[in-house]
C-alpha cells in the first residue's frame, strides 16, 4: 500500500510541474507574439494588462510555494504585480515567469508524501502542502486563459496550441 501511495503523490507532484511548465510556456508564446504597449494595455483602471497578470502569477507562485511550501521567506508586495503600469519589459517578464516556474518545480518536487498533509499558513489561509500546490496550478490556468483570450484579441492570431487536436476526428482517432 505504501507503494500506491507513494506512486500517487508522485504522479501529483509531477502533474502539477508539468502543467505549471505547460502554462508558463503558453504565456511565453503570447509575450513572445506582442510589444511592449500590447503587454501592458489596459481597456479601463478597473482592468490588469498581461504584464500585470504575469508579475501576480510571479507574486503568487513566489508566495505559496516556494516561501509557503519551501520555507523561504515571502517578499510578496501583492499591491504592486496590479499597480504597476509599465516598466517591466517583456524579456524581463518572460525571464521572471520561468525563474518563479523553475523555483516552484524544485520546491514541490522535494515534497515528500508525508509532507502533503501538513497544514501551512500562506496569506492568512490555513492549508495543506496538497492544497497549497493544487490551488497555484489553478490559479495559474485560470490567468494563463486570460493571458490567451487577451493575446488573440490583441493579434487576432490563432496561437495553435490545440492545432494537434483538429486532424485527429478526420482520422477516426479519439480525442481526450
Amino acid at each position: 500500500m505504501a507503494d500506491m501511495s507513494d506512486s500517487l503523490h508522485r504522479n501529483f507532484l509531477d502533474y502539477s510541474a508539468g502543467k505549471l511548465r505547460q502554462h508558463a510556456g503558453r504565456i511565453e508564446t503570447c509575450l513572445s507574439g506582442l510589444n511592449e504597449e500590447q503587454v501592458w494595455a489596459r481597456g479601463g483602471d478597473n482592468e490588469n494588462a498581461i504584464g500585470n497578470l504575469v508579475l501576480h502569477l510571479c507574486g503568487n507562485v513566489r508566495q505559496w510555494i516556494v516561501s509557503g511550501v519551501g520555507g523561504q521567506a515571502d517578499t510578496r508586495q501583492r499591491d504592486a504585480e496590479f499597480d504597476a503600469r509599465g516598466g517591466v519589459p517583456v524579456s524581463e517578464l518572460i525571464a521572471r515567469l520561468r525563474t518563479t516556474v523553475e523555483e516552484a518545480v524544485v520546491v514541490s518536487g522535494s515534497v515528500t508524501a508525508g509532507r502533503l498533509a501538513e497544514r501551512v499558513a500562506i496569506q492568512k489561509y490555513d492549508v495543506t502542502v496538497l492544497e497549497a500546490i493544487y490551488h497555484v496550478v489553478e490559479h495559474f490556468s485560470g490567468h494563463t486563459g486570460q493571458i490567451i483570450f487577451a493575446t488573440k484579441m490583441l493579434t487576432g492570431s490563432d496561437l495553435g496550441f490545440y492545432r494537434h487536436l483538429r486532424s485527429t476526428a478526420a482520422h477516426g482517432q479519439q480525442t481526450p
